[in-house]
């Protein structure tokens, strides 16, 4: 493959995003047993999901990822029955890194453009890299296509700011889902092995597969080679 840039999604492939989520929550409501924890996350996520893809299939204008977790947050605050939930909704924002993300993707830089591409808004991003410790060249929203991955529009950003035909670009990400919209954008596809990833299925045909991001620098620098 002749790759010239990497396009990594951000949220589960580089942060925990429920790790976040969860540590919100606990907070949020410290008396909760583990399993309405984990049953509240999947209130927030089934939220997230649904909303963004009502807004890709045009049935919900556009609004940011923000106001997004803000209802998320919200339902699980009601659900709970307590009250105002802004502060629960920056928890949107303060996910963790994956153990091998920050040293990973420090070494992909040295030979590699990284552009994040992801469904979180610009202000998100701000915070959520910020205190994940995530560092690029650039890092682009969906915010800015008004709509969320998998539509086209948002894979067109990268195209754009790269500079580059859609095949010179390799798109990392946990989640086929994801991988699979790239791939219609004419993108390189590269899968890393997540625990909260959306597994490729039996009809997947990505370039690449990774257990982690040193496993997929191998790979990268072996083809350079």
């Amino acid at each position: 493959m002749d790759i010239e840039v990497l396009v990594f999604d951000v949220l589960g492939t580089l942060v925990d995003e429920p790790a976040g989520i969860r540590a919100g929550i606990r907070k949020f409501a410290p008396s909760l047993a583990d399993p309405e924890v984990e049953e509240l996350l999947s209130v927030w996520q089934k939220h997230v999901e649904q909303e963004q893809g009502r807004i890709v299939a045009g049935e919900r204008p556009y609004v940011a990822s923000d106001v997004i977790d803000r209802e998320a947050a919200q339902a699980v605050a009601d659900a709970v029955g307590a009250g105002d939930a802004v502060e629960l909704a920056l928890a949107a924002r303060q996910l963790p890194p994956w153990p091998d993300t920050v040293d990973g993707l420090a070494r992909l830089a040295e030979r590699f453009p990284l552009v994040g591409l992801s469904n979180a808004s610009r202000t998100a991003l701000l915070d959520l890299c910020a205190n994940a410790g995530l560092r690029w060249h650039t890092v682009l929203s969906a915010e800015n296509a008004r709509t969320y991955k998998p539509a086209p529009d948002v894979y067109q950003l990268a195209i754009d700011v790269a500079g580059r035909a859609p095949e010179r670009l390799l798109m990392v990400a946990a989640h086929a889902w994801d991988l699979r919209g790239a791939q219609e954008a004419g993108f390189r596809t590269a899968y890393v092995s997540r625990p909260v990833g959306d597994p490729p299925g039996p009809a997947d045909r990505f370039d690449l597969h990774a257990d982690r991001l040193a496993d997929l620098a191998d790979q990268l620098e072996n083809g350079r080679d």
